[in-house]
Formats: structure tokens, C-alpha cells, sequence
């Protein structure tokens, strides 16, 4: 690339400099090295069409521009872009101001709750002011300096209100600073008044030089790092937790290899899913509320938790329910101080899997005991007999949810991706969902944020186009968010959308039935004049009450093309014409709301009425409180 020279300016646009800054951003780990920024997704309208719209029509070269339907799935398809790309790469999303930019505030939490990188740029008001109130301005009697846009500060990472152009040469090094930490990324929004958007100013040109950042590995304490090998050595029943932060550091070998030298069992979160392959000797499966029998016997009893990359959500813990040994000490490995430090852990803080080699080098010769590894072994074998059980349930006259996931499973391979978020598909998925890689099981469960499945799969399948994408979505996400089958039509991204329809809301009326409320409000039927919605306890004809929603039709509509199917032997018939065809194609099959697989050996804290005038609800507080008994704090 030429030299600048020191003093050497150039004139541009807020917005052409923002371009063409993001658009010289690299980031590198491990000798890797990439253009951090692929492309933007967006809508345009005044708040942003002639500032960020125009630069992007100017430098097409620099940014790719892709057009949404909907801003909140914008931001979904680049949380799951940056999701398969390891964080190393980040899509941005732009987008005009008032709804079009509250639109993002959902997809904004969901990024940062799960610790991906997303740059969000909102118009925003004028900051001059003098033409206020603007079109879609939100009015304040005590200030002046407030929008909308200040919803997003809570669910940011960093967030920065552009107000001068020569404001980005501050605030730009910041964003990547943001979006590119190990332990702090997230969503990163920078606010753009439509008027500064549009002001030119002399930029000096070696603010636009290529930059790498570095994606750095941090090493633990040293004196941390021999106690918790000291630690280890001591237990009797060690578990290792895995969490979504294996997969990001890229420790599966690392961690696979840790758990083969000294024979400890390797349970895994719904972000951990993945990183070790299901018939792995070490892997017991997932853990916690939605767990395999396997992991949720050996939580129960294990006296050390070594838990990696994993910020133990009460799904994990089993509403901390989950570890019971009256004794039991944690190890926890993280890159953030926050999460390390959980649960009174020794804490070794660093990169999972340099925390794993350095680990791992003090353990030679330690192993767990053979009573301990035989007891592994025979749990992952009546474990893998479950699950075989589940998957040949053929269930009439609908099929069950378990053995679609079965036939599903088997459709994805050695190589496919399934991407879900919402509803009773996740808990079903984690128990039984046997991963192949450590990309396979594409769960978003840090917000399980309805509507992210379909935008998810779009940003997924950008982010690896030669896999097999499979989108799994109930009837009531579908109906949340679905119109960017569009998107994946107009770019020809080429989804398998999986859409479940079981009549409603099937994961919280199994949770409604559980609280002796007859899961009333969940099922999507015609209201009887003169009463209430009716519930599950409502006798006679299951089909005619139902509302008559035609989701192939819809699907269709919007390009895709469309199978419906009522067997499992239709939609395993599907799934292999889905894989052949060249488009995007929504196979649509209703499966039981009923037939459900089971819990195994844990528990969720969901609070039961105290006073209740319904007999179920008042036995339900009773199991209720009981439950809570067991539940710890950890010190």
C-alpha cells in the first residue's frame, strides 16, 4: 500500500470515511489473517439513505451491501455470521432512524448476551437541532440530547453518538478495540445524526491505511495454573464443563486431548455443544435443565467442575441444583474476569486453550481411576440406548418430536449445520442432537430470542456456504419472523428451513401444564365467543379448533419452495429432495404437541404461584418448594 504523507488529507463525508475506515480492518489470530468486516445488511430510509446509503452505493467495492426485510433479523444473521467465522470476522448492519433503528434494540441484546461482535449504525436525529421535532424524533421536556437510540447503551458493548466528523477518529479505533477483545466483545453501536451522516471534513489519509488487529491468546497465572493441577490431581469425581468458549478459542483438539490423557468426562452447555464428536470415549453430552442422563448423574456427584469458557446460565446449573457433593470446588478457565471468578473458582483466567496445553503439561501420568472411567463408560452406553429409543418412536397419527430430530440428524451428516433458538426444540436438540463438528449444533440459547432462527441461518450458511444449513423453527417463531426468506431467496442463499408445526406455543404449555395452569394462552386456536382462550383441558376435535394457518403457502409467497408432510417417512423424504434442490426450500410437517422427551435428573427454577385459588397450581407450589431445597450457593 502507498505512504501517506504525515499532513496528506482527505475530503469526505462522515459516511465515506466510516466506509472506508471499516472496510480497511483486518483481523489476524494464529498467523490468520482476514478482512474483519464482510459486508452490511440494511434498509434504507431518510435517516440514512443519503449519508451511509450514498457511501455504500460510492465504494460498492469496499462493502457489499445486502438488503433485509426486517432490521431485527439483520442484526440475527450477523450475530450468526460472526458466530461460525469465530469471531474473527463481523458483519454490519445499517439502518435509518426511529422504528427502523429500535428495530435492532432485540437483536442488539442477543449479540452481546452471547459475546459476538456485531457494528450496528442507527440514524439518529439531527444534531444541529434547528428543524426538531424531525420525522420519527422522540420529544424530551427535560433534555435536548436523547433519541431513541439511547436504548441501545444497556444491550452495547460501546456505544457512541457521532455528533462532529472528526469524532470517528476517536471513536473508530474504540469499535474495533470493542470488537475485536477476546473478553469484551459484543455489540458495538455508533449513533449517526442523518445530518452529520452528510458533512464533509479533511480526514487524514493515514486514518485509512490497512490495519490488522490482533486476536491475542492470553496466558494464565502461572502459580494459578499449578494449583489447579494440584486441585485435580486430589479429586476423585473431576467434570469438565465445556461452554461456547472452546469453540472460540478454537481448543476442541486442545481440550479432546486434555480429556483422553487423564480420563475425564467432558459435559457440555448449549454453546459447548460440539466440542468434543458425540462417540467421543470422554464426551457424556449435554448438561444441566435440558442434560443427558449421563452428564447430569456425574454433575450431581462430581467433586471438581472444571469448567471451560462457560458462564454457567441457570440452564447449565440446573437452577444450581445441578452439583450437589458437599464438598465440591471449581476450576473455571475464561478469558473474562467477570465469568472466571463465578461460583468462588480458582480462577485461570486466559485462553481456553492455552489454558488447556499449560494444564494439561502438569498432569502427565494423573488419570481418573478405573472405577470412575468404567462408570463413564456404562452411563454413555445407557445414555446412547435412549436416545436410540427416542429416535425410532413412530408416534400416530403425528409423528414426535424426537424422532424428526432423529431423521434430521441423520440428514445433516458429518458436515451440515442446524441453526434454532426458541421454543421445545432447544431442550430436545441438547439432549439429543449427537455433533459431528464443532459448528454442527448452532444454538442461540444465551437470549433464545424468537425469530433469530430463519435471519440465523441466513448469516450462517454467508458465513459457510459449502454446508448444509438447516433451519429448525416451531409455527410460533415462524410467524414471528420470517419474512427474510426473501433475503435468502433475492442473494440465492440456499436454507433447508425445518418448520414444526405442533399448534402453538408447545414449550410453554408443557411448562404452563407443569404449574397446574392447563396451559392456557398457548395453543393457536379460535376464541369460543364469550370465553376465555382455551387451554390444553379442552375436549373434542384437536384439528377443528385449531386456526387453519397455511405455512407453505406463505413460505411460497416469499420464493421458497415448499414440502409438507404429516410422516417421518415424508419428511425424511424431504430432507434428502431439500438437499438436492438449488434454492431454499421450507418443508413444513406437524408433529405432536404432546409427545415430548423427557427430563433427566434436573430441574428449572420457574417460581409457582404462592396463593392460588386452582387446585393444580397449589400442588404445584408444593413440588415447587420443595425443589428449591436443593438448591446451593457455592463457596
Amino acid at each position: 500500500m502507498a505512504e501517506t504523507h504525515p499532513c496528506e488529507t482527505r475530503r469526505l463525508t462522515t459516511a465515506q470515511a466510516l466506509v472506508l475506515f471499516l472496510a480497511a480492518q483486518h483481523a489476524e489470530q494464529d498467523g490468520q489473517e482476514a478482512r474483519f468486516f464482510a459486508g452490511c445488511f440494511g434498509i434504507f430510509g431518510h435517516g440514512n439513505v443519503a449519508g451511509v446509503g450514498q457511501a455504500l452505493a460510492q465504494y460498492p467495492e469496499k462493502l457489499q451491501y445486502y438488503q433485509v426485510r426486517n432490521e431485527q433479523a439483520a442484526v440475527h444473521a450477523a450475530t450468526a455470521y460472526a458466530r461460525v467465522k469465530n469471531r474473527l470476522q463481523a458483519m454490519i448492519v445499517t439502518t435509518s432512524i426511529g422504528p427502523g433503528a429500535t428495530n435492532m434494540v432485540t437483536g442488539a441484546a442477543t449479540a452481546t448476551i452471547n459475546r459476538l461482535p456485531v457494528l450496528l449504525l442507527p440514524g439518529d436525529i439531527f444534531a444541529r437541532r434547528n428543524v426538531a421535532p424531525v420525522l420519527q424524533q422522540l420529544e424530551s421536556s427535560c433534555t435536548q440530547d436523547i433519541s431513541v437510540n439511547d436504548c441501545f447503551k444497556p444491550v452495547s458493548k460501546y456505544w457512541d453518538r457521532i455528533s462532529r466528523p472528526e469524532q470517528l477518529l476517536t471513536a473508530l479505533p474504540e469499535t474495533m478495540r470493542v470488537l475485536t477483545s477476546v473478553a469484551d466483545t459484543g455489540t458495538v453501536t455508533l449513533c449517526l445524526p442523518q445530518d452529520v451522516q452528510t458533512e464533509a471534513y479533511d480526514f487524514p489519509a493515514a486514518f485509512f491505511r490497512e490495519r490488522v488487529w490482533h486476536v491475542a491468546r492470553p496466558r494464565p497465572d502461572r502459580h494459578l495454573v499449578e494449583s489447579a493441577a494440584a486441585l485435580i490431581r486430589s479429586a476423585r469425581r473431576p467434570l469438565v464443563v465445556a461452554g461456547g468458549g472452546v469453540i472460540y478459542s478454537g481448543a476442541t483438539s486442545a481440550l479432546a486431548d486434555f480429556a483422553r490423557a487423564t480420563k475425564i468426562p467432558v459435559a457440555e452447555t448449549m454453546a459447548g455443544k460440539g466440542t468434543l464428536r458425540w462417540d467421543d470415549s470422554q464426551c457424556v453430552g449435554a448438561v444441566g435443565v435440558t442434560g443427558a442422563l449421563a452428564a447430569n448423574v456425574l454433575a450431581r456427584d462430581a467433586d471438581v467442575i472444571i469448567g471451560v469458557g462457560t458462564r454457567y446460565s441457570d440452564f447449565t446449573t440446573a437452577s444450581k441444583t445441578a452439583f450437589q457433593h458437599h464438598d465440591l470446588k471449581f476450576i473455571n478457565i475464561n478469558v473474562t474476569e467477570f465469568d472466571v471468578h463465578k461460583h468462588m473458582a480458582l480462577p485461570l483466567m486466559g485462553d481456553a486453550r492455552v489454558c488447556l496445553e499449560e494444564l494439561l503439561s502438569l498432569l502427565q501420568g494423573y488419570e481418573t481411576d478405573a472405577a470412575y472411567a468404567t462408570e463413564v463408560a456404562s452411563l454413555r452406553t445407557q445414555w446412547n440406548a435412549e436416545v436410540e429409543r427416542i429416535y425410532a418412536i413412530r408416534h400416530e397419527p403425528l409423528p414426535s418430536q424426537g424422532e424428526l430430530i432423529g431423521v434430521l440428524e441423520h440428514a445433516a451428516g458429518e458436515t451440515g449445520i442446524i441453526v434454532n433458538a426458541a421454543g421445545s426444540m432447544p431442550g430436545d436438540l441438547h439432549k439429543l442432537w449427537r455433533a459431528k463438528h464443532s459448528k454442527q449444533f448452532h444454538m442461540e440459547y444465551g437470549y433464545s430470542c424468537m425469530g433469530y432462527e430463519i435471519a440465523g441461518g441466513l448469516g450462517a450458511k454467508m458465513a459457510a456456504p459449502d454446508r448444509d444449513v438447516f433451519v429448525v423453527v416451531g409455527d410460533g417463531s415462524y410467524l414471528m419472523l420470517s419474512s427474510d426468506l426473501a433475503t435468502a431467496v433475492q442473494e440465492d442463499v440456499k436454507l433447508i428451513v425445518v418448520l414444526w408445526d405442533n399448534g402453538g406455543f408447545k414449550s410453554i404449555g408443557s411448562l404452563s401444564r407443569s404449574l397446574g395452569q392447563d396451559g392456557f394462552g398457548t395453543r393457536f386456536v379460535k376464541r369460543q365467543v364469550g370465553l376465555p382462550l382455551a387451554g390444553d383441558f379442552v375436549a373434542g376435535d384437536y384439528d377443528s379448533e385449531l386456526l387453519q394457518i397455511d405455512f407453505a403457502a406463505n413460505a411460497r409467497s416469499l420464493g421458497a419452495d415448499t414440502i409438507e408432510c404429516r410422516t417421518t417417512a415424508e419428511f425424511a423424504a424431504a430432507l434428502e429432495a431439500a438437499k438436492h434442490a438449488q434454492h431454499t426450500t421450507v418443508i413444513v410437517t406437524r408433529n405432536d404437541r404432546y409427545e415430548s422427551v423427557p427430563g433427566y435428573a434436573s430441574w428449572w427454577d420457574v417460581a409457582v404461584a404462592e396463593v392460588s385459588l386452582m387446585p393444580a397450581v397449589t400442588a404445584a407450589r408444593v413440588a415447587y418448594v420443595q425443589k428449591r431445597t436443593e438448591e446451593r450457593f457455592y463457596f
